[in-house]
């Protein structure tokens, strides 16, 4: 089970900053064998308690920048008299995370848990825990840690009793199953400590209160500390059904029995004592552009005196051909008779769609639509493209690649590209995709139509950084790979071949199946129509189009409509946003900035919804390409970060 600790020093004592950070490291060290998934903290230094938490091994994130940072942070707000003695107490609790309810690397279902008024952690496991929620509908659910229902509960009754003990004995009274927690609340100023099943020790030395899982923690920890003042320290257990509140300001414990609690005010003279602060996301800080969203570690972006960024100053709107320069082309092709006249590359999602209406219904073409399924393609949108293909009246030519391969291909990809993690190799992922091109070669000459139609062009969608974490400064390409320059070209051939060099496990099977997506997408040739060379993209329209018209299906997990019909789009933009601190949607949106089409806090408030990871859809890309999804995240986690 978990492993949970902490300490309390009260006011008057000579704790220095070193003495605060070597009892944290050494109590985490202890705690480690109990879990090693996940760590957290919360550190009270100046009457605020910061939180801080990771999906790594304590050892591991005892040495992150960010750990660094959250402590360098939280010290800073210690204040000591002229004695350099404690002006206000200093309070730590830890957790050592063994998995049970929730994926560790949902930031949100790892310890300590943040509710309006409590910050916690427990050891254990709540048996009824899906009952007490249906009991509960009032409470808030956020995660699907079982802790979370307990210091909701604990919140519900302190409003209700305005009396802490009381709150904490019917809280336990509800519970089944184990639980031994650590909470620290807003409205009291003490450390509160509970346990249904013993597992909890503790020790009162003068001026200072410590508490862990297991009494050889504590032990431990004592015999080899020369932070805390000496003095008698026997380790006392906190046995089944009882709790135990100590005050900050003098450390010193009062032990109850939960099922006869004394009378413990929760509201503290003089107000609200703690503020309780969630971790800050570091991606939150980074500096931005000040006209766009792009941040800082955005690839060759200079930001000028101004803040704004040197893609807002290079910004030129681009210039459409128009859609009398799309019907002159139309026209060359239109048959009269209602034959086939053009191809149209059907994806399934929202510009293909789209396209293929507007083609049909108001351009009066006649089109074969194709599709290519290389086991990335999302239930939704072939259910799109028979919604669209059966309502248009459209024949549909299928291309499947031998899907267990292409997963198989990727699953060893994403492996190798995790021992020697780059970013500019990400899109080697999704290299099984590019063989759409070549079927649209190749149905040019079987079905004796010249004219193929890919739905896309759209210059909202560019997505320049790919390239640029190769160290590549893409060349105007119109969202047509093949017009790269050459020199961009040689760039990207070079730098495969030094990552391919530099790490040979991507010598695998899939380098036979990468190098002709390289050529069908960089070398053969692409002159093909892109209909948004020609006409205005307008999301509102193209959404309501769809939805209206075809009954056009979208993602539950999303109000976003774009690239719902890629399965692997959620985990790339994972890794681009966990290690660099941004994803397509931030470029996105900040080409629709630059655009006019929406403002800066509008953009801002989208990707915050938008960069937020569904674990549904990482569970079934994961399922899909046979990786173990928790460990791949916990490694992504772990990844050196950008800022």
């Amino acid at each position: 089970m978990c492993g949970i600790f902490g300490y309390v020093v009260a006011p008057g004592e000579p704790l220095q900053d070193a003495g605060i950070c070597s009892l944290l490291t050494e109590l985490f060290r202890l705690s480690e064998p109990r879990g090693q998934e996940a760590s957290g903290l919360v550190l009270l230094t100046g009457g605020v308690a910061g939180i801080y938490k990771r999906p790594l091994k304590p050892s591991k994130m005892l040495g992150t920048p960010g750990y660094a940072r959250f402590i360098e942070a939280s010290l800073a707000r210690i204040v000591r008299d002229g004695h350099h003695k404690l002006s206000q107490p200093v309070a730590v609790i830890g957790h050592c995370r063994l998995v049970t309810n929730g994926a560790e690397f949902d930031a949100g279902n790892n310890q300590p848990i943040l509710t309006e008024h409590a910050v916690g952690i427990h050891n254990g496991i709540i048996t009824n825990e899906a009952e007490l929620w249906r009991l509960h509908p009032e409470l808030a659910h956020h995660s699907a840690s079982d802790t979370e229902v307990i210091l909701r509960l604990l919140d519900h009754h302190t409003a209700h009793t305005s009396d802490l003990a009381q709150a904490l004995s019917a809280t336990f009274a509800e519970l089944e199953g184990t639980a031994s927690v650590a909470v620290l609340r807003d409205d009291s100023e003490a450390l509160i400590l509970a346990t249904n099943h013993g597992s909890l020790y503790h020790a009162h030395l003068p001026g200072a209160f410590v508490f862990a899982s297991e009494a050889h923690t504590l032990s431990s920890l004592l015999q080899r500390q020369r932070t805390l003042r000496a003095g008698p320290a026997e380790v006392q257990h906190l046995a089944a059904g009882t709790g135990l509140i100590v005050e900050l300001s003098s450390a010193a414990p009062v032990r109850f029995a939960l099922t006869d609690p004394p009378d413990v005010p929760a509201a503290a003279p003089g107000g609200a004592p703690l503020v309780l602060a969630a971790m800050a996301d570091p991606v939150e800080g980074l500096r931005r552009c000040s006209r766009c969203i792009l941040p800082i570690t955005y690839p060759f972006l200079e930001l000028d005196p101004d803040g704004v960024c040197s893609y807002c100053r290079a910004y030129v709107p681009p210039t459409l051909a128009g859609p009398e320069a799309l019907e002159a082309e139309l026209a060359r092709h239109r048959s009269s008779d209602g034959s086939p006249d053009c191809i149209v590359a059907l994806s399934g999602g929202r510009d293909s769609s789209y396209g293929l209406h507007l083609l049909k219904s108001e351009y009066g073409m006649h089109p074969v639509a194709y599709s290519y399924d290389w086991g990335m393609v999302t239930d939704i949108a072939r259910r799109n493209q028979a919604r669209m293909c059966g309502q248009l009246q459209i024949e549909h030519i299928l291309r499947a690649a031998d899907i267990p391969a292409k997963r198989r291909y990727m699953r060893k990809n994403i492996l190798a590209w995790l021992r020697r993690p780059h970013l500019g190799m990400v899109p080697l992922f999704m290299a099984g995709d590019k063989y759409f091109y070549g079927i649209g070669r190749q149905l040019r000459q079987q079905l004796k139509i010249p004219l193929v139609i890919f739905c896309a062009g759209n210059p909202l969608e560019r997505t320049d950084f790919k390239g640029g974490f190769a160290g590549v400064r893409e060349s105007q390409h119109g969202q047509r790979l093949f017009d790269f320059s050459l020199a961009n070209k040689l760039q990207i051939a070079a730098f495969y071949g030094l990552q391919y060099l530099l790490n040979p496990a991507y010598l695998n099977e899939s380098w036979l199946d990468s190098l002709g997506s390289f050529y069908t997408t960089f070398i053969g040739k692409d002159d093909f129509l892109y209909l948004f060379h020609y006409l205005e993209w307008d999301e509102a329209t193209i959404d309501e189009t769809l939805i209206g018209r075809y009954g056009w299906e979208t993602a539950p997990h999303t109000d976003n409509t774009w690239r719902i019909g890629d399965g692997y789009t959620t985990f790339i933009n994972h890794i681009y946003y966990t290690v660099a601190g941004f994803s397509e949607f931030d470029t996105f949106r900040s080409q629709q900035i630059r655009a006019g089409l929406i403002t800066r806090d509008d953009a801002l408030a989208r990707v915050a919804e938008e960069n937020q990871a569904d674990r549904d859809v990482l569970v079934e890309f994961a399922a899909q390409v046979g990786l173990n999804l928790e460990e791949v995240m916990t490694r992504i986690d772990a990844i050196d970060k950008l800022y």
